[in-house]
């Protein structure tokens, strides 16, 4: 049975913060100081982007874009690109001297919060030694015992370098355990940008509005079959008019690409079910789930053990990594020890582990999870408190904005306790863009850090609280 839908993790929306008395878990890391290339008398100037403005214009005669990756180029809100100098905490400073407070955590890794004392310690110790030995070296398996321990699917573990290739890796392993090529995946779902997966996904690739896959051959996602989020009747209707030919299912356990979407009362148990009786391996993919939801994942708070796990963010501390995992009959079918071969020249590199493993050991203290639900309740709480006292329509985590059609507007963290339905989903897609460019330079100006397109394009992304959020009135 499903687990209640009750949140682990946060939104954030204008200067808005929220009283509390909650206590931060104990740790050692309770100093604030920052180092930052901006002098400290650039900060009392008036709010400018002039810094980021000119960066900018030179990046784009260097880089696609101007940007390494296409949701940072604030091409669907508006405006350029804000060029960050430094982090700590739940803080962040630009180029031009301005301090913002950050509700995107990097996207989702720095859950114990920016530039970490301890993790900092332990990365100086570590380079000492060096940054990539092309060799084993003993944190990988020290990592790899605290991945296995606390995810319930998870018997051996092979790491990676990014989540995109997680998933590339375990598609692969599915399909050669199985012997069968087609996978179902679902609509909205993310899971990186490798050719397979680009067939109606989320984040970015629906932000810029991009096809579904330009540039990528029809053979390579024949295999690829798509149904709904939390419509069994379409995945049992794929099963039936592909028996025998389907490998997986691959989904996120809580959809965090397309707003946030909880699965409905037992429709993980009912997935689970249908890959049992179709001879189909399940596959969670955690990359944004995996640790904070709780310390063992979605499928440890929904009660739901799926056959293959993919992860990242959160267990590389920062740092680039990623991991898929399963049994270990499935697993030991990945080279050197079976035949499905896969390898990268930076995997489990001793600084990514040394990261990972120093946050896992924070996220395992004594009340951590129970810390981000409630400064996160408290935080939305407030933002819906403001709302409804200014008048505006509010319920759970939509946000009622400032367009022609009156549609829902949404302001959503990996946050049990908001809920996306599909409607609302696709009647933003209507938003007003000139009010939503609005409303981002607001944020700014409020010096609120929260990913672009929460702003223009909500039911495409989530955002993150962390350990180093304190929720105050200001």
């Amino acid at each position: 049975m499903a687990a209640s839908i009750n949140g682990v993790g946060g939104v954030g929306f204008g200067g808005l913060t929220c009283s509390t008395k909650t206590p931060l878990p104990s740790s050692r890391s309770s100093s604030f100081r920052v180092q930052m290339s901006v002098p400290v008398e650039d900060k009392k100037r008036n709010y400018t982007l002039q810094k980021s403005q000119e960066a900018f214009n030179a990046a784009l005669n260097l880089m696609p874009g101007g940007v390494n990756s296409p949701v940072r180029a604030f091409k669907s809100v508006g405006g350029q690109p804000i060029f960050m100098d430094s982090v700590k905490g739940s803080h962040m400073w630009d180029i031009d001297g301005n301090e913002y407070i950050d509700y995107v955590g990097s996207w989702g890794p720095a859950i114990i919060g920016h530039a970490d004392d301890e993790v900092l310690e332990a990365l100086a110790e570590t380079m000492k030694k060096g940054t990539s030995f092309g060799s084993p070296c003993l944190l990988e398996s020290v990592l790899a015992e605290m991945v296995i321990s606390a995810v319930p699917s998870i018997e051996m573990v092979r790491f990676v370098n990014s989540g995109t290739e997680a998933c590339m890796g375990v598609l692969r392993l599915a399909r050669t355990f199985t012997g069968r090529e087609k996978i179902i995946k679902f609509e909205g779902c993310y899971h990186g940008h490798a050719d397979p997966f680009l067939v109606k996904a989320g984040s970015g690739v629906a932000t810029l509005g991009l096809p579904d896959s330009p540039g990528v051959p029809k053979a390579t996602t024949s295999g690829t079959l798509t149904a709904p989020y939390n419509d069994i009747a379409a995945v049992e209707s794929l099963f039936n008019s592909n028996k025998g030919e389907i490998a997986a299912i691959i989904l996120e356990p809580a959809v965090g690409n397309s707003g946030f979407i909880t699965p409905k009362p037992d429709f993980l148990e009912a997935i689970h079910h249908l890959t049992k009786e179709n001879g189909a391996l399940l596959i969670f993919d955690e990359v944004m789930t995996g640790f904070r939801l709780s310390y063992g994942g979605a499928q440890e708070y929904f009660g739901i053990t799926p056959d293959l796990t993919t992860l990242g963010k959160v267990i590389g501390g920062g740092l680039p990594v990623g991991a898929y995992g399963g049994g270990r009959e499935t697993m030991e079918m990945v080279a050197p020890a079976g035949p499905m071969y896969q390898a990268g020249t930076l995997s489990g590199n001793p600084l990514a582990m040394t990261a990972g493993i120093q946050t896992l050991k924070r996220l395992k203290a004594p009340g951590t999870y129970e810390y981000l639900d409630r400064i996160t309740g408290e935080l939305v709480q407030g933002i819906l408190n403001a709302g409804k006292k200014t008048g505006h329509a509010i319920c759970g985590g939509h946000i009622r904005g400032f367009t022609k059609e009156c549609c829902v507007k949404v302001f959503t963290l990996l946050l049990h306790n908001l809920k996306l339905d599909l409607q609302a989903w696709h009647i933003l897609l209507k938003t007003s863009r000139r009010q939503l460019q609005l409303l981002r330079t607001f944020l700014a100006r409020f010096k609120v850090s929260i990913a672009v397109s929460l702003i223009t394009f909500p039911q495409f992304e989530a955002g993150f609280t962390s350990l180093a959020s304190r929720m105050s009135t200001s």
